[in-house]
C-alpha cells in the first residue's frame, strides 16, 4: 500500500489521545528509587534497575540521562532490545522527544514496540502529523504494525482530520488480519465520528458481530458526538440485551444523550443500572448531575452532588450551570462561594457559568465583585472569560463596561470576544457601532462566524450595507447556514425589499421551522397576510411538521385578515397535534378570536388554558376594550389582579383606552395608583395612555404630571401631550412641546401634525398653521391628508376667512371628503354665510347621504336667517332621503 500525500497542515485542535499500554511492566505500589544505590548492587541487573525506576514514577530528564549513562557503561544498551525500549519509554515519559528521537536513531535493531513507543509519544505531545510520518516511515521500512500501532495512528488521523489517511491505515489493518480487533475498529469508529461521518462509523461497527466493550463505547460515543442521541439510546439497549456489561464510559455517554434529549425517565433507568453494576464514579455522577440539571430537576442533581465522595471541577461546574439554567442565580453563587471556600480547582468554564448567573440587572453589585475576583485570580487573560464578561455587562445594561473589557483584552481577542462585543451592540440596538466593529473585525482578518454575522444582520437597516454582507456570506460559504439565511431575508424585509427577501428564502438549501415562521411574519408585516397563510400550506405540502411557533405566526396572520374561518381550521389542527394547550398558541388563539369579534370563543379558549401568561391575558383584555365592552374589560382586569397574574403595559394601555371613553376620572385615578404600585408609570405606552385619559377628563395638570413620569417619551407620548394641549385650547403650549420634541431628535408623523394644526386652529394662528403645513412636505416628506386640511379649514373658518377656506378646498391636491366640507359648513353656520353653506351642505349630502348633521346644520342656517321656506325644503329632503334627526338627551 502506498502512503503518499502527507498533508502540509497541522490541526491545532487538542483532542484526547489514546494512552498506549507500555511494553515496560508497571506495579501499582511504586517504591522510591535513588540512583545513589546503583553502585551498591552486588550484581548489576538492568531489568531490576529499570523496573525500580519505572515504579518510582520519577521519570525526569536528569534521572533518565543518569540511567542512560549507567547502561552505556554496562554495554547493555545495544545488546538488549528490552533495555533500549524501556529507556526510550523513559525519555518519552520525561517529555524529552529530542532525546527519545536521538536514542531511537542509534538503536541497531528497533522492533515494533520501539515504533509504538515513538508514535505514542508524538500523540502524547499533540504532534499528530509527526505520528503519521513516523508510521509511514515504519511501513516503508517493512515493519509489521501491531494493533497498538494501528490504534495510535488512527487516533492521529482523527486529530488532524484526515479521514482519507485513516481509511488507508484501516485497509492495511484489515489486510494484515486485524479486522476483528476491537482496538483497531474502535479507532476507526472514532475517526469517522470526529469527521461527522456517523453512517460510516456505524458501517464499521456492523461489519462483524462485536463482543468488545471498547467498540460499543466507541459507537455510542460517536452517536452522541454527531447528535444521534436516540441512536445512542438504542445502541445502549442492544448492548444491555447482550452479554456485555456497560462500564462507566458507556454510562457517561448514554447519560449525555439523555441530557441532550431532556429525557429524565431513561436517565433514571440508566442510573438504576449504574447502582446495580457498581459503576458509580466521578464521571458518571457528574453526567447524572448534568442530566437532572438540564431537565430542571435540581433537587435530584443536588442530592447526587452531595453524595459524591470525590468531586472535581467538572462536577462543581455542572451543578452551578444547572442553577443558572434554572434562573436560580443566588444558589449558583452560593455553590461557587462554597467551591472557593473548600479550595477546589476552578477553571474558565466555571467562571463563565458564574458570570452568566450575574448577567442580570438585579445583580450588578455581584457582577462587579466577581469581575474584581477574576482580575485578582488571573482569569482575565482567558478569551472565553473576557467574552463572558462582555456579555454579562451588556445584559445588565452597562454597555460602556463591555467596551472597556473588550478594549483591555487587546492581544487576547479571539472570535468569541469579537462576536460577544458585536452581539452586545446588536442587543442594545446600537446598529452603527455593531456595523463599525464588524467591518473592523474583517480588516483585522478575523473571519466572523454564523452567530456574529446573524447578529449584525439583525440590526442592519441600510440596504447597501446589507447587500455587502450578503455578498460576503456567498464568498465565505456562510450563506448555507440556516440562521444566516434567515437573518438575511429578515434584513431585506425590514428594509422594505420583500421580493428579495422571498428570493433569499426560496434559495435556502435547508429550512427549519424558525425560517418558515420568520418568512410568514415578513409577509404579514408588509400587509400580505394571505401570502403568509399560503406559505404555511406550502410548508405542510413539503412535509414539515409545524410547531407552536409556526402555528402562532399563522394565527397572527388570520388576526390581520380577520379570517375566523381559517383561524378555526388552525385551531382544530393545533388540537390534532396536541398543541392547543400550549401557552403561546393559547395567547394567539385568544388574540385571533378577539380581533375577529368572537369574544365568547376568545373567553372560552382563555378559560381552558392550563397556564395563563401575559400575552393571553392582555389579548383578552384588549379584545374587550377594542369592542367597547368597557364593563367586561374592567371586571376581567379585576379578576386578573385577584388571581395574582402579572399585568403588562399592553393590558394597562388597552384598559386606559377604554376608560378614556367613559369620561370617569375616578377609575382612571385608581388605575394610575395601580400603575405606580407595580412600577409601570415610566413605560411609554402606559404614560401616553394616561395622558389621553386625563385629557379626556379635562385635567391638563394631571396630563402634565403623567407625561413627566415617562422615562423617555417616544413619538406617541409627545403626540399625546401635543393633542391634549390643543384640545384644551392651549395652542402656544402645544407648539412649545412640539419644538421640544424636535430638539430630542424625534421626527413627527402625520398624527403629530394633526395635533399641531389643531393647536393652531384653536388659537387662530393662521401663519403658523401654514408654516407647519408646508413643513410637512418640505422637511419630512409627509403629504397632508384630509384631517390636516380639515384643521386648516376649521382655522380659517374660526377666523372668518370663509372665502380663503373655499379657495384652499378647491386647490387641494387631493379630493375633499365629507369631513372637510362638513367643517366648512359648520363655519358657515357660525358666520351666517348661507350661499357657501348651501354649497358645503350639498357636497356633504353627495359624499355622505346618511349624514344627519349636514341637513340639520343647513336647516339651522336658514332658520337663523329667517328663510323658513328653505327650512321646509331641507326637512323635505331629509324625509325623502330617509334621514331622521336623533333627539338629544342628557344624564342630568
Amino acid at each position: 500500500m502506498n502512503f503518499t500525500g502527507i498533508p502540509t497542515f497541522v490541526n491545532k485542535t487538542l483532542l484526547s489521545h489514546r494512552r498506549l499500554i507500555s511494553s515496560v511492566a508497571t506495579v501499582d505500589n511504586a517504591s522510591s528509587f535513588s540512583f545513589t544505590k546503583i553502585e551498591t548492587y552486588p550484581l548489576f541487573d538492568p531489568s531490576q534497575l529499570l523496573s525500580d525506576y519505572v515504579k518510582s514514577r520519577k521519570c525526569s530528564l536528569r534521572n533518565t540521562k543518569v540511567l542512560h549513562a549507567k547502561l552505556l557503561r554496562a554495554t547493555l544498551l545495544h545488546s538488549n532490545i528490552y533495555v533500549s525500549n524501556s529507556l526510550l519509554d523513559c525519555y518519552s515519559k520525561s517529555n524529552s522527544l529530542d532525546h527519545a528521537l536521538k536514542l531511537f536513531d542509534t538503536m541497531l535493531h528497533p522492533n515494533v514496540i520501539s515504533w509504538n513507543i515513538l508514535i505514542s509519544s508524538f500523540n502524547h505531545n499533540f504532534l499528530y502529523l509527526d505520528s503519521w510520518r513516523t508510521f509511514c516511515r515504519m511501513h516503508f521500512l517493512g515493519f509489521e504494525p501491531s494493533e497498538i500501532t494501528y490504534g495510535s495512528v488512527l487516533s492521529a488521523c482523527a486529530a488532524i482530520q484526515a479521514p482519507m489517511f485513516g481509511k488507508q491505515v484501516y485497509s492495511l489493518a484489515v489486510r494484515n488480519g486485524f479486522f476483528v480487533n476491537g482496538y483497531v475498529r474502535a479507532g476507526m469508529i472514532d475517526l469517522f465520528a470526529k469527521d461527522s461521518s456517523f453512517l460510516d462509523a456505524l458501517r464499521v461497527f456492523h461489519d462483524i458481530h462485536c463482543e468488545n466493550v471498547v467498540c460499543w463505547n466507541a459507537i455510542v460515543s460517536a452517536a452522541v458526538r454527531n447528535g444521534e442521541n436516540f441512536m445512542a439510546l438504542d445502541l445502549y439497549n442492544t448492548m444491555c440485551r447482550g452479554l456485555l456489561e456497560p462500564n462507566s464510559f458507556t454510562f457517561s455517554s448514554v447519560l449525555t444523550a439523555c441530557a441532550a434529549l431532556e429525557h429524565p425517565e431513561f436517565g433514571k433507568r440508566v442510573q438504576g443500572k449504574v447502582i446495580k453494576c457498581g459503576g458509580e464514579d466521578v464521571f458518571v455522577e457528574t453526567a447524572l448531575i448534568d442530566l437532572y440539571s438540564k431537565c430542571g430537576e435540581m433537587d435530584e442533581a443536588v442530592k447526587i452532588f452531595l453524595r459524591m465522595p470525590i468531586r472535581n471541577v467538572v462536577s462543581w461546574t455542572a451543578i452551578i450551570s444547572g442553577f443558572v439554567q434554572k434562573n436560580d442565580y443566588l444558589m449558583a453563587l452560593k455553590f461557587f462561594k462554597d467551591m472557593r471556600k473548600l479550595g477546589e480547582e476552578i477553571n474558565s468554564y466555571t467562571v463563565t457559568s458564574v458570570l452568566t448567573a450575574c448577567a442580570n440587572p438585579a445583580m450588578t453589585k455581584e457582577a462587579i465583585q466577581l469581575h474584581s475576583w477574576i482580575l485578582r485570580a488571573g482569569y482575565s487573560s482567558h478569551a472565553v472569560v473576557g467574552a463572558a464578561l462582555i456579555n454579562m455587562y451588556s445584559k445588565i445594561g452597562a454597555i460602556d463596561l463591555s467596551m472597556t473589557v473588550f478594549g483591555e483584552m487587546d492581544n487576547q481577542r479571539n472570535l468569541s470576544s469579537w462576536t460577544a462585543m458585536i452581539t452586545s451592540f446588536a442587543q442594545n440596538n446600537d446598529k452603527e457601532k455593531a456595523s463599525e466593529l464588524f467591518q473592523k473585525m474583517l480588516r483585522e482578518s478575523m473571519g466572523p462566524d454564523t452567530f456574529c454575522t446573524s447578529s449584525v444582520l439583525s440590526v442592519t437597516d441600510c440596504i447597501t450595507f446589507g447587500r455587502q454582507i450578503h455578498c460576503f456570506t456567498h464568498k465565505t460559504g456562510l450563506i448555507f447556514d440556516i440562521s444566516v439565511g434567515s437573518a438575511l431575508f429578515t434584513m431585506y424585509s425590514k428594509c422594505g425589499y420583500l421580493e428579495e427577501a422571498f428570493h433569499v428564502f426560496k434559495n435556502m438549501a435547508k429550512k427549519d421551522n424558525i425560517s418558515w415562521a420568520s418568512m410568514m411574519s415578513c409577509f404579514s408585516e408588509h400587509g400580505y397576510a394571505k401570502e403568509g397563510i399560503q406559505l404555511f400550506r406550502e410548508m405542510l405540502f413539503e412535509e414539515y411538521v409545524p410547531d407552536y411557533m409556526i402555528l402562532s405566526t399563522v394565527l397572527n396572520a388570520c388576526s390581520v385578515l380577520h379570517s375566523i374561518q381559517i383561524g378555526r381550521e388552525i385551531h382544530c389542527y393545533s388540537v390534532r397535534l396536541g398543541l392547543d394547550k400550549d401557552v403561546a398558541i393559547g395567547g394567539s388563539l385568544v388574540t385571533m378570536y378577539s380581533k375577529c369579534g368572537n369574544l365568547e370563543m376568545a373567553r372560552r379558549v382563555f378559560e381552558t388554558l392550563p397556564e395563563k401568561d401575559n400575552i393571553a391575558c392582555s389579548s383578552l383584555v384588549s379584545g374587550y376594550a377594542q369592542h367597547k365592552c368597557i364593563k367586561e374589560t374592567i371586571l376581567l382586569f379585576q379578576d386578573l389582579l385577584e388571581a395574582g397574574l402579572a399585568i403588562d403595559p399592553f393590558s394597562i394601555s388597552s384598559i386606559l383606552g377604554a376608560i378614556a371613553l367613559l369620561n370617569r376620572p375616578g377609575i382612571g385615578t385608581q388605575l394610575h395608583a395601580i400603575i405606580t404600585k407595580v412600577g409601570l408609570e415610566k413605560d411609554v405606552s402606559v404614560g401616553s395612555s394616561l395622558v389621553m385619559v386625563y385629557s379626556k377628563c379635562g385635567s391638563i395638570e394631571d396630563c402634565c404630571k403623567a407625561f413627566e413620569q415617562i422615562g423617555k417619551p417616544d413619538l406617541i407620548g409627545w403626540t399625546a401631550m401635543i393633542v391634549s394641549y390643543a384640545q384644551h385650547g392651549k395652542g402656544a403650549e402645544a407648539l412649545c412641546v412640539y419644538e421640544l420634541m424636535k430638539k430630542e431628535g424625534i421626527k413627527p408623523d402625520p398624527v403629530t401634525f394633526v395635533g399641531v394644526l389643531s393647536a393652531c386652529s384653536h388659537n387662530g394662528l393662521v401663519d403658523e398653521a401654514y408654516f407647519h403645513l408646508n413643513s410637512m412636505v418640505k422637511d419630512y416628506g409627509i403629504q397632508p391628508g384630509h384631517r390636516h386640511y380639515a384643521c386648516m379649514v376649521d382655522l380659517l373658518g374660526r377666523c372668518g376667512q370663509l372665502k380663503r377656506a373655499e379657495e384652499l378646498i378647491n386647490n387641494m391636491p387631493i379630493e375633499p371628503d365629507a369631513l372637510i366640507w362638513g367643517t366648512l359648513l359648520a363655519a358657515c353656520k357660525v358666520h351666517g354665510d348661507i350661499e357657501l353653506g348651501k354649497l358645503a351642505a350639498r357636497k356633504v349630502m353627495e359624499l355622505k347621504p346618511s349624514d344627519t348633521g349636514a341637513y340639520v346644520s343647513l336647516s339651522n342656517i336658514c332658520a337663523d336667517m329667517g328663510l323658513w321656506e328653505e327650512v321646509l325644503n331641507v326637512r323635505s329632503l331629509m324625509k325623502g332621503a330617509g334621514v331622521t334627526k336623533e333627539p338629544g338627551w342628557s344624564l342630568l
